[in-house]
């Protein structure tokens, strides 16, 4: 297969891995981050200690994050139905992508939480802040270094757990791969393929260190 045949097909790969990474990383944002701050919230010493809604989160967290992505991504076949109208393509792969990256990132927001310092929290309790002022004005900016961090990891998870989703017909480069690198037997595209896929991760990597670097030194 020749430069000219390969190129358009990379394209589109690449395209389809970044409208899943893209809107996966988006919901899981959106899911795990309320997550990570209720099982960080809801713990011995926490802001609004809850010993029994701590346990049962980290039950959920814990079941969720053990699950190898090939069997969750099956599993959630009917919960994809029922979300997207499909069980194929690549609106259909994001359910899993984010299902899959919820529980992993709500540990490393509790992780990042963790790490602000309790005086930091006593001093805006003692002036007076609230609990969810403490949360938004205090904690979050404290620690959103970790949380970046913990982004980046997730994100470069998720390009990761997005190479399996041709399993369901998801596309994208692992699709790719597959089809043409296994499959068909063209060994150059197969290497092309793996290729850009190292190339996502080191500039996915490479722009997260970046961006938590320069916030843990503002």
């Amino acid at each position: 297969m020749t430069w000219s045949e390969m190129s358009p097909l990379l394209w589109e790969a690449t395209g389809q891995t970044a409208v899943m990474v893209g809107w996966s990383t988006l919901f899981t944002v959106l899911f795990g981050l309320p997550l990570g701050v209720c099982l960080a919230g809801t713990d011995r010493g926490g802001l609004f200690p809850a010993p029994v809604v701590w346990r049962v989160l980290g039950l959920v967290v814990n079941v969720g994050r053990s699950l190898p992505f090939i069997v969750l991504m099956i599993a959630v076949i009917p919960v994809t139905r029922v979300l997207t109208g499909t069980t194929i393509g690549t609106a259909a792969a994001v359910v899993p992508l984010t299902i899959g990256a919820v529980p992993f990132f709500a540990r490393l927001v509790e992780t990042a939480l963790r790490e602000v310092g309790r005086d930091v929290v006593q001093a805006a309790e003692a002036m007076g802040a609230d609990r969810v002022t403490i949360v938004t004005r205090v904690l979050l900016p404290e620690a959103l270094p970790g949380l970046v961090a913990g982004l980046t990891v997730t994100v470069v998870t998720l390009i990761s757990y997005s190479a399996m989703a041709g399993v369901i017909g998801g596309g994208g480069l692992g699709d790719l791969a597959v089809r043409y690198g296994y499959q068909r037997f063209e060994t150059t595209l197969m290497v092309v393929t793996v290729v850009v896929l190292v190339v996502v991760v080191q500039l996915a990597q490479t722009v997260g260190d970046a961006v938590a670097r320069r916030l843990s030194h503002r």
